[in-house]
């Protein structure tokens, strides 16, 4: 193997293992402390200089500004943070992002292999969750260095090429490239952390005659170009998502994209203040000098858009103009104080199922959208609604059993409650199999599956039956209607005798050589979730006759009470 080849392979190799490191680091950080997070990014961002603080911190932890933005433009998506604040913590993104390079100069890597070794200890041998997470965190810290090693010792041969400095000396005249380059490199690995460190280990080799590779103003158009090319990655998150998530997104671009432009007119000033307050003795030193400029870019760049946050988000909502349809992410009629009023709280309770109930029965609509239209943005957003559904069940069933244990329900309240808690599963579950359809379609989609027109047309026909029962379920539910409730009820045969006719038609297909044999287990799943969404109409239509039946009969024995008072 040349040596050309091996400097190429060794890399690719390291930058790997680099990249892997970080990406595990950021996911046993998230698992440590993911919850946490998440509550102070929604909790302490009510002003732009909060959100910039808790971007910088929450990146600061797990390591990741790609982690950070993708949060917020979940969040965004969600509506529980406004445009300016997702700007105002997306730029907090981008200092707490410059952490990584900053342990990058440190040196740590003599003691790479010992860190990997301890964190591969705990995570792979104690059982205990807890340090299990942490372990992961350690073992990827130390894998992280172990890339950097990789990547230094290969890049050592580089120092003594004349070919290779040649071409430096070049770039050294041609800022513009260096910039494109920095962030056409970015964009591919989607990590700003992992190319700085990349051109941190380059820039510090020392050549023959002991000095540094690369300067710090010929390294510097390269880190602005990186602060561009992440931006990649919020952009593709935000792909399929709605108007305000890709503001957040175009915002981040924007704002990485004006800064860096500026400071590569400001290259002289910005090396000056960094080499006033950084050692420049050694080759080694380079490296620290990029940390300190990346650094120090990023907080600038942020104090000078501070004041620009409300004129930036009016930007962006030129750019992408219209109003979202929101699915909020968060319970709305679920009140603590009325819990005193079991009555009361129970009937908050059903409207909050209700509105649960008519999340999932958009999700069905998009789960038939994404397998019969073949739409793999609307599974995409199936997926993203299964956690909203998640989420309220967890809360309703919370709420609950609060008021279960308040010990001051009658024996009716607590048979409508028992039946209310039925009736959360049962919405949680339809959501589920909705979620099992959108996996068929991107099934469906990545193998290529072909269905014939028959099976569509079939298909199409199920999930109308299904769709119109669920129709039925949810406004049976928000109204007590007795007569849907029965309705429902009486499709439960129906809807079994569907799943039973379609299998069988398909088995016919398959016999007469008219459907691919690949399609049939996706077909067959396919309709065995739709069969099951009918089963658990069909419980939800039980509790609520039970419900009507319970007042009824309440009804009639007050009733009875008052005639033989009159009599």
């Amino acid at each position: 193997m040349s040596q050309t080849t091996q400097i190429i392979f060794g890399l690719f190799g390291g930058l790997a293992i680099f990249i892997f490191g970080m990406t595990e680091m950021s996911s046993g950080l998230k698992k440590v402390a993911g919850d946490k997070m998440r509550k102070i990014l929604k909790a302490l961002t009510s002003n732009p200089f909060m959100g910039i603080l808790v971007g910088a911190l929450v990146t600061a932890l797990v390591q990741s500004s790609s982690a950070t933005t993708v949060m917020v433009i979940g969040f965004i998506s969600a509506q529980l943070m406004s445009l300016p604040q997702a700007i105002a913590v997306i730029m907090g993104a981008n200092i707490g992002t410059t952490i990584t390079s900053q342990l990058v100069a440190f040196k740590i890597g003599a003691y790479a292999y010992p860190i990997t070794a301890i964190g591969f200890i705990l995570y792979f041998f104690v059982k205990k969750k807890q340090f299990k997470n942490i372990g992961q965190v350690i073992f990827s810290f130390g894998l992280l260095f172990v890339g950097l090693n990789i990547m230094s010792n290969v890049m050592k041969p580089l120092a003594y090429s004349d070919g290779f400095q040649n071409i430096i000396l070049q770039i050294k005249d041609m800022p513009v490239v260096s910039l494109i380059v920095g962030t056409v490199m970015t964009a591919i690995v989607q990590s700003s952390s992992a190319s700085i460190a990349v051109l941190q280990n380059l820039a510090s080799t020392a050549n023959a005659d002991g000095f540094a590779l690369m300067s710090l103003t010929t390294a510097l158009p390269f880190l602005f170009g990186s602060n561009i090319g992440t931006t990649i990655t919020a952009i593709f998150a935000s792909i399929g998502s709605g108007v305000n998530a890709k503001r957040a997104a175009f915002a981040h671009a924007l704002f990485n994209i004006i800064g860096s432009i500026l400071f590569m007119f400001l290259i002289p000033v910005l090396a000056w203040i960094v080499l006033k307050i950084t050692p420049n003795n050694e080759a080694a030193d380079v490296s620290r000098q990029i940390a300190n400029s990346h650094t120090i870019f990023n907080i600038i760049n942020t104090i000078l858009w501070l004041p620009f946050i409300g004129i930036l988000a009016k930007i962006v909502k030129t750019v992408f103009p219209g109003e979202d349809h929101v699915i909020e992410n968060r319970p709305l009629y679920l009140d603590d104080k009325v819990l005193g009023t079991p009555a009361i709280a129970m009937d908050l309770a059903t409207k909050e199922l209700a509105r649960m109930a008519l999340i999932t029965e958009e999700m069905m609509e998009t789960a038939e959208k994404s397998f019969i239209g073949n739409d793999m943005i609307a599974a995409k957003k199936v997926h993203d609604i299964e956690d909203t559904v998640d989420m309220l069940q967890d809360e309703i069933v919370q709420y609950l059993s609060k008021l279960l244990v308040s010990n001051s329900l009658t024996e009716k309240q607590s048979l409508r409650l028992t039946g209310l808690l039925h009736v959360v599963s049962d919405i949680e579950r339809i959501g589920d199999y909705c979620d099992n359809i959108a996996e068929s379609a991107e099934i469906k989609n990545d193998k290529k599956l072909p269905f014939s027109d028959g099976a569509i047309v079939e298909l199409t026909g199920a999930f109308d039956m299904v769709t119109d029962m669920v129709d039925k379920t949810i406004d049976a539910l928000n109204n007590y209607d007795e007569k849907l409730a029965k309705s429902v009820l009486a499709n439960e045969y129906v809807i079994d005798d569907m799943e039973r006719d379609l299998r069988e038609a398909h088995i016919e297909r398959l016999n007469q050589g008219l459907c691919h044999p690949h399609s049939a287990i996706t077909f067959v799943e396919l309709i065995h979730n739709l069969e099951r969404i009918g089963d658990h109409c069909n419980n939800i239509a039980e509790v609520v006759l039970s419900d009507i039946y319970s007042v009824a009969k309440n009804l009639s024995e007050k009733d009875n009470q008052i005639r033989k008072v009159t009599v």
